[in-house]
C-alpha cells in the first residue's frame, strides 16, 4: 500500500482509480494530476517509479484541498448556514433535503426509517 494525503491506496488497482479513494480527489481531478505528473497508460500503483509517487504526493498536498481539511471546510459551511437561519441551514438542522427535493416520497435516507402510526390499518381489513 502507497500513502498519499494519510490514506493507503491499493497497489493492485490502476492509479485513476486509485487516487479516487481519497475524499477530495475524483475521476476528473485523478486524470489531471497524472497528467501534470506525466503518467501515460494508466499504469497499476506497483508499476509506478518512486519519483512519479513523489510528484503526486507534492501536487496533491501542496495544491488540493483533501481529506480532514476539506471535511472541516464542508462542516464550516453547513453550520455556518445553520448559524444564519438561512432555508438551507433550517433543511439541514432538520435533518431532510436541502436541494429542493420532494418529501412526500423518497427521501428515506435522510428521514429516517418509516414509523407505523397507530389507527392506520392495512387497506381493506377491518379491526
Amino acid at each position: 500500500m502507497v500513502l498519499v494525503a494519510g490514506v493507503n491506496i491499493p497497489d493492485d488497482k490502476r492509479v485513476e482509480f486509485s487516487l479516487t479513494r481519497i475524499y477530495g480527489i475524483g475521476p476528473k481531478q485523478a486524470k489531471e494530476v497524472l497528467s501534470r505528473v506525466g503518467v501515460t497508460d494508466n499504469p497499476r500503483v506497483k508499476d509506478l517509479s518512486e519519483t512519479d509517487l513523489v510528484n503526486i504526493r507534492e501536487i496533491i498536498e501542496k495544491e488540493k484541498t483533501v481529506e480532514g481539511d476539506l471535511r472541516r471546510e464542508v462542516n464550516l459551511n453547513i453550520r455556518r448556514l445553520i448559524d444564519i437561519g438561512s432555508y438551507k441551514g433550517q433543511r439541514h438542522r432538520r435533518g431532510l433535503p436541502a436541494r429542493g427535493q420532494r418529501t412526500r416520497t423518497n427521501a428515506r435516507a435522510k428521514r429516517g426509517p418509516r414509523m407505523p402510526v397507530a389507527g392506520r390499518g392495512q387497506k381493506g381489513k377491518t379491526k
